[in-house]
């Protein structure tokens, strides 16, 4: 079954006035920059989320055709031993099958005693063999009635969770777009000393990386300064800031989710006083409303896709953000 999108109307941002000095450009510029990079983030968890919905979906469809295949091989054996717990049933009705001291009475010998005794000891067993897996089978058969009611419930919802996310899906990125024509005309407002003040001076300087993945990773984060952030862009030609840290980690063999703040529930958390290269930090009021993620190197400093406008890039640990929430060790 497919998700298709409903049309979304998205509100663009109302224009800001333009501003009447440079210090005031460079502030629109840099609060316009934040809020796009909050959408993008909202963005991309909502991507997630329906990546995961997606995924409940196909499993509750294959937990649903499961049982359904279970229930239809249950009733058929439940059909078969049926016929023969009534068949043994109707023997034992008709006197096929006495006790053992009404065959000792009716018996002319002692022989005779034992042969009927035998034959009621198979049909005793026959008959308690068949009802067991006349028993077994229509439990097999219940349970899997409920596993389909239960599978079919649980793809329902994911369906409906799936089709609504599409919707806010479509809206996000129309919004995120207006206001990436925000921020590119805030952008176009800057001085030329502005936009260079903005991506501070270039730092090619060489930082020595731990063994292991943290350092393999640290390693590719510092090779991709000098790229520019684009919202969205997880590399190797563009990054915003998660799209870096995934990717650095993912070229050392560590796979991390897409989204900072999904970034935020790997490994350990780790203080700012015991912070190791390779260990990620965040930057928001609360996990909910993360907006930023930064790698640290080193000598209290990072390496990160800061915002729009300025190329991956070190910096120090507060320059990644007035508002550090906390790091976490992803390995090690």
């Amino acid at each position: 079954m497919s998700f298709s999108p409903s049309p979304a109307i998205a509100q663009p941002p109302a224009p800001l006035p333009p501003p009447t000095n440079v210090s005031d450009a460079v502030k629109q510029f840099k609060d316009l920059s934040e809020q796009a990079a909050t959408v993008n983030e909202e963005l991309l968890v909502a991507e997630e989320n329906l990546q995961i919905k997606r995924a409940e979906f196909d499993k509750a469809t294959a937990d649903l055709a499961a049982a359904t295949d279970l229930e239809k091989q249950a009733a058929a054996l439940e059909e078969e031993f049926r016929g023969q717990v009534d068949l043994l049933a109707n023997a034992s009705f008709q006197g096929a099958r006495f006790n053992k001291i009404s065959a000792l009475l009716t018996g002319s010998s002692a022989d005779d005693f034992l042969e009927r005794a035998s034959a009621l000891n198979v049909l005793a067993t026959d008959n308690q063999d068949a009802l067991e897996k006349y028993t077994s089978a229509v439990d097999t058969a219940a349970l899997a009635r409920k596993q389909a009611g239960d599978a079919q419930g649980r793809a329902g919802e994911a369906k409906a969770t799936a089709e609504q996310l599409t919707i806010d899906i479509t809206k996000k990125r129309d919004d995120l777009k207006a206001q990436i024509k925000q921020v590119e005309a805030a952008k176009d407002r800057l001085s030329a000393q502005d936009k260079s003040d903005l991506a501070g001076p270039r730092d090619d300087g060489v930082y020595l990386a731990p063994p292991g993945a943290a350092g393999k990773a640290m390693d590719v984060a510092l090779a991709q300064r000098g790229k520019p952030y684009v919202w969205g862009a997880s590399g190797p030609g563009s990054y915003d800031c998660s799209g870096l840290t995934s990717y650095a980690y993912k070229a050392a063999g560590v796979s991390l989710p897409r989204t900072s703040r999904s970034q935020y529930g790997v490994g350990k958390a780790v203080s700012r006083s015991e912070l190791q290269p390779g260990d990620l930090l965040f930057y928001g009021s609360s996990p909910a409303t993360i907006h930023h993620v930064a790698m640290y190197i080193g000598g209290g400093r990072l390496v990160h896709a800061s915002t729009f406008g300025v190329p991956v890039k070190t910096d120090t640990v507060d320059g990644g953000g007035r508002d550090y929430l906390g790091a976490r060790r992803i390995v090690g």
